[in-house]
């Protein structure tokens, strides 16, 4: 997974290989610090025990030189630790963040699409209410809700009023018509053949 985005020095970019190899430095800094934890157990003393006896000499019973090398070791590595975890934290953030503004541009170009398309399909004149089982309209797949943008000759552009697809259907008994419909959205075209059948009608 990679992603990208800009913060205030410029562009820049994070990946989960990277989020991964910080974590990894994490651990490695926790099992140095605890290797030096052994050493100072070993020694029998914590990380704040004095190193002087009660007459204020150096103790002569620990390694006096391993013990100050642990310490100032564990020091140093619990400041990495807490510089590794800050920039873990940040990078989780940016990662997220950049995830998010990609999930939110994809959403709206595919509303953007979503809308552009309903806005290139032409305004429908008339809307499918009954299909009758068995009639031509039934058996050119036409279905109830479906909105007609094109019926043989009529558009929204030359359509008055019903009469003027009665009129097709009339010229055209036994000849195709190309039929347009929108149905959930989407531009459907279909061939609707006037004809005699049981029913009412040349259309059902």
């Amino acid at each position: 997974m990679k992603v990208t985005m800009e913060n205030s020095a410029g562009e820049s970019e994070i990946t989960m290989d990277d989020v991964r190899s910080l974590i990894k430095k994490k651990d490695n800094i926790e099992e140095q610090i605890k290797a030096y934890f052994d050493v100072l157990e070993d020694q029998g003393v914590g990380i704040e025990d004095s190193l002087v006896d009660e007459e204020g000499y150096p103790r002569a019973d620990v390694n006096l030189y391993q013990i100050r090398t642990a310490r100032h070791s564990i020091s140093c590595l619990q400041n990495d630790h807490k510089a590794i975890m800050v920039e873990i934290e940040q990078a989780l953030h940016r990662l997220h963040a950049s995830e998010k503004a990609k999930r939110e541009k994809d959403e709206t170009e595919a509303q953007e699409e979503a809308m552009e398309q309903q806005t290139s399909l032409p305004p429908p004149f008339a809307l499918v209410d009954a299909v009758t089982q068995g009639s031509p309209a039934s058996g050119a797949g036409l279905h109830v809700g479906d909105e007609v943008i094109e019926f043989g000759s009529v558009t929204a552009a030359n359509f008055q009023n019903l009469q003027n697809i009665a009129s097709v259907v009339q010229h055209s008994e036994g000849k195709p018509l190309r039929v347009v419909v929108i149905r959930e959205g989407q531009k459907a075209a279909m061939s609707l053949t006037p004809q005699r059948w049981s029913g009412r009608g040349l259309l059902g």
